[in-house]
């Protein structure tokens, strides 16, 4: 496992599934990590049980929908431990496949805020302080729902390629600062999604009922080529290596970790 030792790691959604098994990772190889997320007893006791295992870890209930919180998150990282050098954008909801014509306006605009804008909001705090320090990572995790246009619901399915296309913006105009800014693209994944709010449908978990979401090996051998889910420590090893000194060449991309589906 590459050696994050002493880095500081910013993560949003950090307290459950993929984000749960990134800060576990992260703390295994020596990082210390501000974890954010949205439901606080979770993450209360993530914090704890990864304190009590010798990791550097605090938690700080934060909804990326609201500045002052992601100001307050970033914030944390520099008054706790001096500096943030990595930053993971991995709070995300989906939308229960609702098509275009089930989207409501109050859906659309709660799934861009909370997938897209609070990647943008998040990235705009941890700037401020790496651009000044000459290094950073920012790490951004987007779907192969953002890479092919299937059967995703609208709302998410835009939200994700919009992260994408951030992204690459960011890494186009600002990598000359010693910052590198990279997507990963979760295939099928052996987890929950869950919901930052009520009123976003969170009953769909991700890739139901698309064929991918079958636990029968034949079936998602038809869409699958490597036949199975992935695991969420199989997308915390990716998000591990991009945030380490061994990906310092590699900026603008979009690792798609997800079995071949997208071949």
């Amino acid at each position: 496992m590459f050696n994050l030792k002493d880095k500081v790691v910013v993560i949003t959604g950090g307290e459950s599934g993929i984000g749960l098994a990134v800060c576990t990772s992260l703390s295994s190889v020596g990082a210390k990590v501000v974890m954010g997320g949205i439901q606080a007893d979770r993450g209360q006791e993530a914090c704890r049980q990864l304190t009590d295992k010798g990791g550097e870890v605090v938690f700080v209930k934060t909804d990326v929908r609201d500045r002052e919180q992601v100001d307050a998150l970033v914030r944390t990282a520099i008054d706790h431990f001096g500096k943030i050098d990595v930053l993971i954008n991995n709070a995300g909801v989906f939308d229960g496949f609702a098509d275009v014509t089930e989207t409501t306006e109050e859906l659309w605009d709660q799934i861009m805020a909370i997938n897209l804008k609070g990647a943008f909001l998040t990235s705009q705090a941890a700037l401020k302080h790496m651009i000044p320090q000459g290094f950073g990572r920012v790490i951004n995790v987007s779907s192969i729902g953002g890479l092919v246009g299937r059967a995703d619901g609208a709302a998410y399915t835009a939200s994700k390629f919009g992260l994408i296309g951030f992204t690459r913006q960011m890494a186009a105009s600002l990598s000359h600062t010693g910052i590198t800014f990279n997507t990963v693209c979760p295939g099928s994944i052996a987890t929950d999604i869950r919901s930052n709010s009520a009123s976003v449908i969170p009953s769909a978990a991700h890739l139901m009922n698309r064929g991918v979401g079958s636990s029968d090996p034949d079936a998602l051998k038809k869409v699958i080529p490597a036949g199975r889910k992935g695991t969420v420590d199989e997308i915390a090893a990716a998000i591990i290596f991009l945030a380490s000194d061994e990906a310092s060449y590699i900026t603008g991309h979009d690792l798609t970790v997800d079995g071949g589906y997208v071949a």
